[in-house]
């Protein structure tokens, strides 16, 4: 195994013999150099996978070899050592990338543990978060087995997409592949547990029930309507928990998230439905029979969801929420902008609702354009696409700009997302429903085996279009293909981001508060 090499340059090499002969009894190979323009010459010349440097030397400082250094090899890590910790002094030298910095004198031990932490974190990140999931393993297999009602599946669900994004941080291919059969193991015992309840939960005096799309403004928005700071609630189609998490830390510097927690998008998981849902209030099928002039069917022309603000307007008035409020949707970056020009007028109102199309745009561009499908060829690979879309959005400027007001934030969605990998065969006339997770329809022919179907829509509050129609629901990771040309659209389709169905990442979703720091 070669060993780390290390680039220790101090006008004062001498004195500090002792800490290299430790290094070396380490098994650490260490060069030393005495100014600041002989270190820039063996950077250029050679490689070191660490440099320790003095910040105050004779000549060239500490903070001018170091702006060199990164000229020459921009991605060493470099360790400054100083005497002073006078604030300029440290944000030059943060600001011109250092690893780490130490405070004179410093000790052999901080000297290597700081080596180990700037060379070796990836092996140690590794091996941590190895022996953490094997230990958890277990654990989340026998939660897995024991799971009988909503609140257990959201903590699996939890540590699952915990252990996901952990395992971001290391190289190994087997644990990923072990973690992907434990989650897979999950959605089929979620998919039976959501056969078997969600039926049972339609009814208001199911005290089991779950909070659900209908319920989640008056639970989580309106109680906090009335308060002294104004009230920004930002709904991000299609965002998923694990999605969630990862921008979640871009915001830790801006805001304190006082509540975070995860509720269950209703069936089909799709914004048709369960934002038509949230923002009424109410069940699709209560939406058709209360106001049948806000409902527009699967197989109807006319844009699913175009009436949101009337819908989000009539629960404002059964609840008597008499309310200065207004309801934006975006998107494009241009609309975007506009909105954030807006702020001194949104925040005139009590109730601001911002809707991001965003991350929807990239899963169907994802499905329709390859390049996007190579940028986000899977689940971490998607996570960094949406983080990378969210640090330069406008919404990320928007909050940042509203962190400085007395606003409070709470961001939603209305589902998840799953990436799909096995067709279903499934048969129907020309009015079945196009989405690949869910259809409905008169005439559909499928194995009962292979869905979730509901026989009386009436039953799960959703509205039919004909007297027979029926919903299935794709469970898992299938898709649902139709015969004709079976072969094409099973491979099209494959390995595509698509919502609608019965699985965790889908229907378990992110709901949190923010408040600005």
């Amino acid at each position: 195994m070669r060993k780390i090499r290390i680039l220790w340059t101090d006008d004062e090499i001498e004195i500090l013999q002792p800490h290299i002969m430790f290094l070396e009894e380490k098994g650490y190979e260490v060069e030393t150099c005495t100014n600041g323009n002989d270190t820039v010459d063996l950077v250029s010349t050679n490689n070191y996978d660490i440099i320790l440097l003095d910040e105050n030397m004779p000549g060239m400082s500490g903070i001018d070899t170091l702006k060199e250094i990164k000229q020459v090899k921009p991605t060493v890590p470099v360790v400054m050592i100083t005497k002073s910790e006078e604030e300029n002094i440290m944000d030059d030298a943060i600001g011109s990338h250092i690893a780490d910095y130490l405070i004179k004198p410093v000790k052999p031990n901080q000297i290597l543990l700081c080596v180990k932490k700037n060379t070796d974190s990836q092996r140690l990140v590794t091996e941590k978060t190895t022996s953490g999931y094997q230990v958890d393993f277990r654990k989340i297999s026998q939660l897995i087995s024991e799971a009988d009602n909503s609140d257990k599946w959201i903590d699996i669900y939890k540590k699952l997409v915990y252990w996901d994004i952990q395992l971001d941080k290391t190289n190994d291919i087997n644990l990923r592949d072990i973690f992907l059969m434990q989650e897979q193991e999950a959605n089929a015992a979620f998919a039976k547990f959501i056969s078997a309840n969600y039926l049972s939960w339609m009814g208001n005096e199911n005290s089991n029930k779950p909070l659900m799309s209908p319920s989640l403004m008056k639970e989580k928005v309106f109680p906090l309507l009335g308060k002294q700071d104004k009230l920004f609630f930002i709904l991000i189609d299609n965002l998923r928990y694990d999605q969630w998490k990862i921008i979640s830390e871009e915001l830790t510097s801006l805001y304190r998230i006082a509540g975070e927690s995860v509720y269950y998008s209703i069936l089909p998981s799709s914004t048709q439905y369960s934002r038509n849902s949230l923002f009424s209030g109410l069940m699709p099928l209560d939406i058709q029979k209360q106001y049948p002039e806000l409902w527009v069917y699967d197989d109807e022309e006319e844009g699913k969801n175009q009436h949101e603000s009337a819908l989000l307007a009539k629960q404002l008035t059964r609840l008597s929420l008499d309310i200065k409020w207004k309801y934006i949707k975006i998107s494009s970056n241009a609309g975007g902008k506009k909105v954030n020009d807006m702020i001194p007028d949104l925040l005139g109102m009590d109730l601001n609702v911002l809707v991001y199309n965003f991350v929807d745009l990239i899963s169907h561009a994802r499905t329709e354009i390859d390049i996007i499908r190579d940028l986000a060829n899977d689940e971490p690979a998607y996570r960094s696409l949406t983080l990378s879309w969210f640090t330069h959005s406008p919404l990320y400027e928007l909050l940042q700009l509203l962190s400085s007001e007395k606003v409070k934030v709470i961001i939603s969605t209305d589902h998840g997302t799953i990436r799909v990998n096995n067709p279903v065969k499934v048969t129907g006339d020309r009015s079945t429903s196009p989405n690949l997770r869910y259809k409905l329809g008169r005439n559909l022919d499928y194995r009962s085996s292979e869905v979730f179907d509901i026989t009386d829509p009436h039953r799960a509050g959703l509205p039919k279009s004909n007297i027979s129609s029926r919903y299935i629901f794709a469970r898992n990771y299938d898709f649902l293909v139709y015969p004709n040309n079976y072969n094409y659209y099973a491979k099209y389709y494959r390995n595509t981001f698509q919502h609608g169905g019965i699985s965790l990442q889908e229907l378990l979703i992110p709901v949190a508060s923010l408040e600005p720091k």
